[in-house]
This record gives C-alpha cells, structure tokens and sequence, in this order.
C-alpha cells in the first residue's frame, strides 16, 4: 500500500472490506497527527506563496528570512534546491516547503532510481516530520527549451523520484511537480484556442499520464510582464496589471478576461483539455513583476512592479478561480522574496525582489523589510492588507 504507514494500518484495521480499511487509514492518519507523526496534508495552505530564489551573494541568512515569513504570514515558500542549511532553518517553523531537484541531476537521476531513493532520503526523508517539505520539483522550465537530452531525460527523473517516495512511503506526504514555462504551448490567444507545441505534447502526455496518477498539479510560471514587454505596442498595461481596462472578450469560449493573469492560466487549462486531462488543477509555480530592467526592458519600474504585486495579492486573496474554471481556487507563488544578484541575464533577472538584497522593501505592498537580526514586528498580514 502507498503513503505513509501503509503496513501499520492493515496491522490496526484487521480483516475487513475496503470501506473499513479506508475509514481505519483515515483513523490511524489522525492518530500520526495527534502524537506528532507524519500526516496526509494539504500541499498548500492557503492561496499565496513565495519564491525563496537564493542566487545572490548578500542576502540574509535562512534563519532570519524563516522569522520573516512567519512574521509576514506568508505560509508557502519554494526554494529551487535542497540546501540543508535552509532545510534546517525550516525545522519547526510550520512553513509548507517546496524544495527542487536542479536540472544537472536529471539525466542522471532519469536512469537510476536508487539514485532517486538516495536523493530522497538525504535531503528531504532525513529532515521530515519536522520540516515541512511539501513537493518535490523536478527540474525547472525544461520543456520548450533547447535541450533534447534533457527534454528526453525529464520523465524518467520524474517517474523514478515518484517512485521512490512510493517506496519510502511518502506519496501521501509529498508531491512530485515540474514547473514549466508558457514556451510550451501553441496558440495561446484566445485562451480557449490554446494547446501544447507538437514537439512538447510526445514528452508532457507520459508526465501528465503520472500526474493524473499522483493527483499532483500542473506546476505553470506565468509572467504578464514578459507577455506585455515583448508587444507593448498591442497590449494594454492596464490587462497585465490587474488595473481597469477593456479587457479581452474569448468569443468561442464565450469568456471575458479582465487580466492577463487568469488568462494565461486558463490557457493552461484548455490546452490540458485538450490534451484529454481535464480534472488536472493548475497551480502558479512563478508570477512577478520585474522592479528595474534594462533600457529596452519596457514596463520594468518599480510602481508597475508594486501595482502588479499589489493587486495579485487582492486577487489571490479571494480566494476564486478563473473564469474557465470559477470553482478551482488560483494558488500562486510569487516571484520572488529577494533581489538576486548574482543572475544572469538582463537586468530585469536581478530585480524581481519583493525585498532588497540587504531585506529593505524594494517598494511598498502592505509588507515591511527586515534587518539581518530579526524579522519586523510591524509587517502587515495579507489578510489585512488585502481584504
């Protein structure tokens, strides 16, 4: 049996008809709970969450940036590794974590399970019950690159990481993920037209196959402001900014689009409709807002990064889906929590930062900074800020 204390429950439940043993599963997890062992939980709590990126060479240390969150009542964090000193500064803090499997492991780990089952059990098993890591993300962005090898290499990494949790009785604990970019699909406006590229679809179909499987969901970054730099000329920044405006009117699927946001997960979603997984939830890996850019990167100021960050808080705080999907609550990660430094690219890569690389407010969302000694008691909760 799969999940956690699968053994342990027949042993409890005795002989008995399949009902009996689900309703004794449900018993014996409740009584984990209650003496402070492994449960079956939500992945997410809440709708908001945070990108803990750490590519810089002077931002606080983990310590400090746990005291953060819990302070700013940010309940989700997703760092892009599995650093055990940021695993150990979760210990106890009753954060959801998201930790990563970096994509120089892939094709590696896509070819040797027990290299899966080792990974495992050194940086996620070792730190549970009492750090709370949530998923596992499997390589990041792969799909819709240009790398055939590793494009090739992805879901056998993600199938034998699945199956060592299920072998280290994990799967009822942890999910199995891979975010992916908006380079994987194909006719993307409307949103009801969207689908995935040909070449994508033969290596997406077994990973989304294993997902359905896992009940795990479609990990998807979705940036408005990459969207609207690329053709400012024709998109309204008010769409991209959750600001008033015209809005886009998706005539086949008889929808109406106030933001670029929902819209670019509803895209998501037909495309995974039309790829026949229709049940599959879709959550929001990666969403910012750049606060500074290069010359040519049009829109990348620090007011349209606060507006857009602002008003994604709103959004999410309400706790609705889209309108293609109006009962499927939208769950996010925003990009990210620091300014990185160290990331290539151009210079809008170094500025996604809700917070300075020194932990100052890089501009004003309801949240304080902190100090390199301890969180701010005057941050304000984004049940507060954003009613």
């Amino acid at each position: 049996m799969d999940g956690v204390g699968g053994a342990a429950v027949f042993f409890f439940c005795g002989p008995g008809g399949a009902h009996v043993m689900r309703a004794c599963r449900c018993l014996f997890i409740l009584l984990l709970f209650l003496h402070g062992g492994l449960v079956t939980v939500e992945a997410f709590t809440g709708t908001y969450g945070i990108n803990y990126g750490r590519i810089a060479d002077n931002i606080p240390p983990p310590a400090t940036v746990v005291a953060y969150l819990k302070e700013a009542k940010i309940k989700n964090a997703r760092i892009y590794d599995a650093d055990h000193s940021v695993l150990e500064a979760f210990k106890g803090s009753g954060l959801e974590l998201v930790v990563g499997i970096p994509n120089e492991y892939l094709k590696n780990m896509s070819t040797n399970e027990d290299q899966a089952v080792n990974w495992i059990k050194e940086n996620v098993q070792a730190y549970l019950p009492d750090t709370h890591i949530r998923g596992i993300a499997v390589g990041n962005e792969v799909l819709g690159g240009s790398d055939q090898e590793l494009a090739e290499a992805l879901y056998g990494a993600i199938r034998n990481v699945y199956n060592a949790l299920s072998k280290l009785q994990l799967t009822d604990v942890i999910e199995v993920l891979t975010p992916h970019s908006q380079a994987v699909f194909d006719n993307s406006y409307p949103p009801s037209s969207c689908t995935f590229k040909e070449n994508v679809l033969q290596y997406m179909k077994p990973i989304l196959d294993l997902f359905s499987k896992a009940g795990s969901p479609f990990f998807i970054n979705t940036y408005p402001f990459l969207s609207y730099q690329s053709d400012p000329k024709n998109i309204d920044i008010n769409y991209a900014l959750f600001l008033p405006n015209r809005g886009v009117y998706d005539a086949k699927a008889g929808l109406h689009y106030d933001n670029m946001f929902d819209a670019q997960i509803d895209a998501a979603y037909a495309a995974l409709e039309a790829a026949g997984y229709e049940e599959m939830e879709i959550r929001v890996s990666e969403t910012g807002w750049a606060s500074k850019g290069d010359e040519d990167e049009t829109g990348a100021t620090a007011q349209n990064a606060r507006t857009y960050n602002y008003n994604l808080l709103k959004r999410l705080a309400k706790k609705r889906g889209t309108p293609r999907r109006p009962k499927m609550v939208v769950k996010a990660y925003v990009f990210a929590l620091f300014n990185e430094d160290l990331k290539p690219g151009p210079g809008s890569e170094r500025h996604y930062g809700l917070l300075k690389a020194d932990g100052s407010i890089a501009y004003d969302i309801g949240f304080s900074g902190l100090t390199p000694s301890h969180a701010s008691s005057s941050l304000l909760s984004l049940e507060q800020e954003c009613p």
